[in-house]
């Protein structure tokens, strides 16, 4: 009997390739599994292309709500983002499906994993650092490294090879954007896009929306709510996560919001360059963290500000199934207790503006902060504190005179 392998199977052309190819090099019964984060139409007529690819059976697993509430809503409420512009779409959505392969595996009886990711990128990381946390039993087969068997290097390649298999699909070899789309955003490399110096096509690249010159003239006031740091409703709609992003996404690519152009640090040790679109994530973060500016203490402000950036970092480096990431969000869960409220703005040409937040358990006191006395707060009081906040450098200059005067 034939062992088994389970394939992270997108329909591409690459992950086409590798069905005959893992056939005729390891003798594998191959059965593919295709897991839905939201990246739409592009799991249209799969199931067909990969039997007549050589796969025994396809699963289609729809995680998208797996995905929003136990990937997306840890990181947007630890406010993660990856080198100050990354909302860590792809990165998210990895653990999601390496767990999910590792169920497939299991209950298939499977002795392996294959993926389709590069040699040179983050993705690899990701999957094989959950498939090992969630099962080190099982081997792991990446093509891309294996060059001394995988020997396709290009589109054309990979073309030729399935069609000497007998798999003639309508592929193109016309070389294009490299891209990863779920329903958290979409990701573009390659083409003008690997020199630095050039400016992105927007008309030519853009998914999702339009440009903030091309958005509308007028801008669109939008409310969200919150409960305990997890988002509620929409313009008054109560809806569940998944639902909220994509009512987000529609909006924020009507006004051009969320489009990054970024050079990143990736983990294999390499900058890359890419351009995010992420128009509801980038609509919703903002709004968490509008929130949270209201109800969060400076001290613990200060402290999740270090965690968020730990979290984004472990995300991205593909460590989900690690104690760290478990404690790092238990901290950021306790932060979320009071972040409850209502948050509205305005998305005009890119700009989320915002236009009023309120909460039950706002810390901000209008009598407090206004210009008039209150009775909590004494002017005078200031004066003894300005000194013992300012002993340490005072003690310091005196010191400095001193030598100075020595000299």
């Amino acid at each position: 009997m034939k062992e088994k392998v389970i394939l992270a199977y997108s329909g591409g052309l690459d992950t086409t390739a590798i069905i005959p190819w893992l056939k005729e090099n390891f003798d594998y019964e191959v059965i593919c599994c295709c897991i839905d984060c939201g990246q739409g139409n592009e799991l249209d007529g799969l199931e067909e292309r990969a039997k007549l690819s050589g796969a025994t059976k396809l699963y289609v697993e729809n995680l998208v709500d797996d995905f929003c509430d136990n990937y997306i809503i840890p990181c947007v409420q630890a406010n993660a983002v990856y080198e100050n512009k990354y909302l860590l779409g792809t990165s998210m959505a990895r653990p999601a499906i390496a767990k999910r392969l590792v169920e497939i595996a299991r209950k298939e009886g499977a002795t392996a994993i294959c993926h389709g990711a590069t040699g040179k990128g983050n993705d690899q990381i990701r999957f094989e650092l959950g498939i090992k946390a969630l099962a080190p039993d099982l081997k792991i087969i990446a093509p891309w490294r294996m060059t001394d068997v995988w020997t396709m290097q290009s589109r054309e390649d990979e073309i030729e090879y399935c069609k000497q298999h007998g798999i003639d699909l309508p592929f193109s070899a016309d070389n294009s954007y490299s891209r990863d789309r779920n329903l958290w955003h979409i990701s573009h490399e390659g083409l003008e896009l690997e020199d630095p110096a050039n400016e992105p096509n927007y008309d030519h690249l853009l998914v999702l929306g339009v440009s903030p010159e091309k958005a509308p003239n007028e801008g669109e006031y939008v409310t969200m709510t919150f409960e305990k740091g997890i988002p509620t409703s929409v313009n008054g709609e109560t809806m569940k996560v998944s639902d909220i992003i994509a009512k987000l996404n529609e909006l924020g690519g009507k006004h051009g919001v969320g489009i990054v152009d970024i050079v990143e640090n990736r983990v294999v040790g390499m900058k890359s360059r890419g351009v995010y679109e992420t128009p509801g994530g980038t609509i919703l973060l903002e709004a968490h963290q509008q929130l949270e500016e209201l109800v969060l203490d400076r001290a613990t402000m200060e402290v999740k500000k270090d965690m968020s950036n730990k979290f984004a970092q472990i995300v991205y480096e593909g460590k989900w199934f690690t104690p760290l990431r478990e404690a790092v969000q238990a901290f950021v869960e306790s932060t979320q207790e009071y972040v409850t409220g209502e948050v509205k703005f305005k998305l005009y040409k890119g700009n989320i503006i915002k236009a009023g937040t309120t909460s039950p358990y706002s810390l901000y006191s209008e009598s407090l902060a206004s210009f008039t006395t209150g009775d909590l707060y004494d002017h005078h009081d200031a004066d003894g504190f300005i000194t013992l906040f300012g002993l340490p450098l005072k003690v310091r200059a005196m010191k400095m005179q001193e030598i100075e005067k020595n000299k």
